[in-house]
């Protein structure tokens, strides 16, 4: 067995993980095998930790943005003393273990963030180096001991640095100077087809230079004497943020798998973990640990332990001399809304006419001076989407706004609002069109798997949007939206309907929020009591008398549309009911008598909305139908576009009243739009 003890750490890491890939007959040994002593040498020399308060707010995070080599953070969490017993490691990929394939937020002490999804580490971790500068802006007072002093570290493989998102976030971390956040690369050459000159040749550390960052190699990823100079000279630079590029061996120590693609995405196998123990001299019993290398993660853990037990002394002099600045620490830390900050919230005059896009600008701005910690901005598009938060811009040196800026990246945008958010105190605010929710629904799909509140605001949502055309004009994606669980998907139908929906999107704290905004202006509908669209997620709007003869049920543009067809249909006779429903998967949960009182049973409902009809069949029921969009938009002003799609008063009045036969229709019926 090696002599060296820094030896020895990285081999029990690099073992412990081979095991609990092969226990489990599943996972991938390559890069915790490849990169154990450059995570050693991070964890022993760098990181600031306490395993017994993994929630310690000063706590260095780490971020495992190549979240297949899970094995390597699980073996280092076990064996820093987290409380993940062996025998969670032991059952590595099984269910209901504390070790799943991928690291999971919220499911095993010390993981900061859901990883898998290549690129969303080192894009999320931007986000949390951001949140850690804009927390230390305010809450840090100048001359004084800071109490936010802590820095990202990430570890990304070429699969990381090959996904656009982890280029956006790169390209904004340049921009913003964000020096507290440091990656180690694992530049082994290696990815599961074969090597990476298949298809990556690029210079990665000249890319990265040319975003603005502090760059260098580690020639062999053994080295700790280099890792550590390396991991210094990051630390030491404030102004960028740095990459180190460390060449590894995947598989390091595998006498016939290592170096190759064969140990990527699969066990060792018996023979070849047995010739690896052998060529190592390591023990054959599995999860072996010496008892040196369990004694020098305790002696570090007890470190970790001085040094948070040091901070909060220090945080509570900060504390007692601030009082003020404390108590808003603990709010925002708690998620609690502000008192009184929801009576701010503005009126909308009866009779009047705006798009839902301004009255979420005019919400916005209401709530921005009563809660400090909403945060964020657009993807270049603040003037379009009405998301301009009052207040200074965050940029490179100067981190006490709360603006950001974050260019034309919806993708890293919306990871980096899952970084904000993960840190704890800030509910992130970002926007762009509809339609291009599709560049960021990756990260929005982690939001919502992690549970973080993050705010989408989604704007131009329909064929209303016009003359741009069928590129612009979103079709598919409320469906898409709606299809991702723990997503709240709200589209309101006027201003007061989306006061009432940024309401619900500053009450979630388990998930996130987003608004689908209009255009056009939409008339302002009779009021309902406030709290409603948390409660039952729709409302009538118009009654159709004692008992209505068909039921219209829509949501955003599309509810005042069915006001107007209504009309329609009172003038031939037949009474109808208006339903507005903003959040269709709320009233969906609803007890049946709940449905009822909105729907009553045995009344012909139509659906309309100007998307795709998928989804709608529960609410329509076994009489109803559904008047949706399946196929592209096209480009024409916004009126024509929805008279020609077949969404004008009179084709959704005589689609209803085709629910009714034998009545004669008003006129002759349009078909569905296909």
């Amino acid at each position: 067995m090696c002599a060296d003890l820094d030896e020895r750490a990285a081999l029990t890491l690099r073992m412990m993980a081979a095991d609990g890939v092969e226990t489990a007959r599943s996972g991938h040994p390559g890069l915790p095998m490849g990169m154990a002593t450059a995570a050693w040498v991070l964890w022993s020399r760098e990181l600031r930790y306490d395993p017994a308060d993994p929630e310690w707010p000063d706590r260095d995070r780490f971020v495992l943005s190549a979240g297949h080599g899970s094995m390597l953070l699980y073996a280092l969490l076990h064996l820093s003393g987290y409380d993940l017993p062996l025998a969670e490691l032991q059952r590595f990929r099984q269910w209901g273990s504390a070790t799943p394939g991928h690291p999971e937020f919220g499911h095993t002490p010390g993981v900061e963030t859901t990883t898998g999804p290549l690129g969303q580490g080192i894009a999320t971790a931007t986000g949390l180096a951001l949140a850690e500068r804009m927390t230390a802006a305010r809450f840090n007072v100048d001359g004084e001991a800071p109490v936010v002093d802590h820095r990202t570290f990430v570890l990304c493989s070429d699969g990381d640095l090959m996904e656009g998102v982890s280029g956006e976030a790169a390209s904004l971390a340049g921009h913003l100077g964000l020096g507290r956040l440091v990656v180690l690369y694992d530049d082994n050459g290696i990815t599961i087809d074969g090597t990476t000159a298949l298809s990556f040749s690029e210079d990665v550390l000249g890319r990265f230079a040319a975003y603005g960052w502090h760059t260098v190699r580690v020639d062999d990823g053994e080295d700790v004497a280099a890792l550590e100079v390396a991991l210094k000279e990051a630390v030491a630079e404030t102004e960028r943020p740095s990459l180190i590029a460390v060449r590894s061996t995947i598989g390091y120590g595998a006498p016939t798998k290592g170096g190759t693609s064969a140990c990527h995405g699969a066990p060792l196998g018996p023979e070849e973990l047995a010739a690896t123990r052998a060529a190592f001299g390591w023990p054959a019993e599995p999860f072996f640990v010496p008892d040196d290398v369990a004694e020098a993660f305790a002696a570090l853990a007890l470190a970790g332990q001085a040094r948070r037990r040091a901070w909060e002394v220090r945080r509570g002099a900060w504390a007692i001399c601030h009082p003020e600045l404390a108590g808003e620490w603990e709010r925002q830390v708690s998620g609690a809304v502000p008192d009184g900050a929801l009576d701010a919230l503005p009126s909308f005059e009866a009779g009047s006419a705006l798009a839902t896009r301004v009255a979420s600008g005019k919400v916005l701005a209401a709530l921005a001076d009563r809660v400090p910690e909403l945060v964020g901005g657009s993807a270049d598009l603040a003037e379009s989407t009405n998301v301009s938060l009052p207040g200074a811009a965050v940029q490179a040196g100067d981190f006490g706004g709360r603006v950001i800026h974050f260019g034309v990246r919806e993708h890293a945008m919306a990871a980096v609002a899952n970084g904000l958010a993960l840190h704890g105190g800030f509910r992130p605010v970002v926007s762009t069109f509809l339609v291009f929710s599709d560049y960021l629904r990756p990260a929005l799909r982690l939001s919502a798997l992690m549970g973080q509140p993050v705010v989408y605001v989604f704007t131009h949502d329909s064929i209303g949007l016009g003359e741009d055309g069928p590129t612009h004009q979103p079709v598919e994606q409320l469906a898409a939206l709606r299809a991702i669980p723990n997503l709240a998907v709200l589209r309101p139908a006027d201003g007061p309907e989306t006061a009432e929906a940024w309401t619900v999107a500053l009450g979630r704290r388990d998930g996130p929020t987003a608004l689908i905004l209009s255009r056009q202006p939409l008339p302002v509908l009779p009021p309902s009591p406030a709290g409603w669209l948390a409660l039952q997620g729709a409302r009538v709007v118009r009654t159709g008398g004692g008992a209505p003869d068909v039921a219209l049920v829509a949501t955003g543009s599309e509810v005042s549309l069915c006001l107007a067809a209504a009309d329609r249909l009172a003038d031939a006779g037949v009474s109808a009911s208006v339903v507005s429903m903003p959040w269709r998967e709320r009233f969906l949960a609803l007890d049946p008598a709940e449905r009822a009182a909105l729907l009553p049973p045995g009344v012909p409902r139509l659906v309309v909305e100007a998307g795709c009809r998928q989804g709608w069949a529960e609410v329509a029921g076994d009489r109803g139908a559904v008047r949706g969009l399946d196929r592209f938009g096209a480009s024409a002003p916004g009126p024509v576009a929805f008279a020609e799609l077949g969404f004008s008063p009179d084709a959704v009045a005589s689609a209803a009243q085709a629910l009714l036969a034998p009545l004669p229709p008003l006129m002759p019926l349009a078909p569905l739009a296909r």
